[in-house]
């Protein structure tokens, strides 16, 4: 009898602003993936449409302090309590803040996974 091991992953929801040039902005719930054993260094980014984004772990954990881009994604802090992340695609650029609290949460999360042994059967 075999046992399927499986990969350890995180995920963390969060309330995300879509940034446009509209008077009002909207608010949209956000899925934060971490999965190292589809891919150790990128976290992801899906929303309720189904579109993902897929970035540097790294880049996410840097941008919290200072600004940084990768690639067609950057992330600047916003103030003290919230985060941007900028998304370029040849349909455009989306524009998304976070409150940096599940963001860093999130970090964490993906930081004690993988030290974490995978003694999952």
């Amino acid at each position: 009898m075999s046992h399927a091991v499986e990969s350890p992953s995180v995920e963390e929801h969060a309330k995300a602003r879509i940034i446009n040039d509209a008077p009002h902005y909207r608010s949209v719930p956000v899925a934060l993936r971490y999965e190292p054993g589809r891919d150790p260094d990128a976290v992801r980014c899906v929303f309720p449409s189904g579109i993902e984004w897929a970035f540097r772990r790294e880049l996410l954990e840097t941008g919290l302090r200072a600004p940084a881009r990768r690639g067609p994604v950057s992330v600047w802090p916003c103030g003290r309590a919230q985060v941007i992340v900028e998304f370029h695609s040849p349909g455009g650029v989306a524009v998304i803040q976070f409150d940096t609290r599940p963001l860093v949460r999130f970090l964490r999360r993906t930081y004690a996974e993988v030290a974490a042994p995978a003694t999952r059967v």
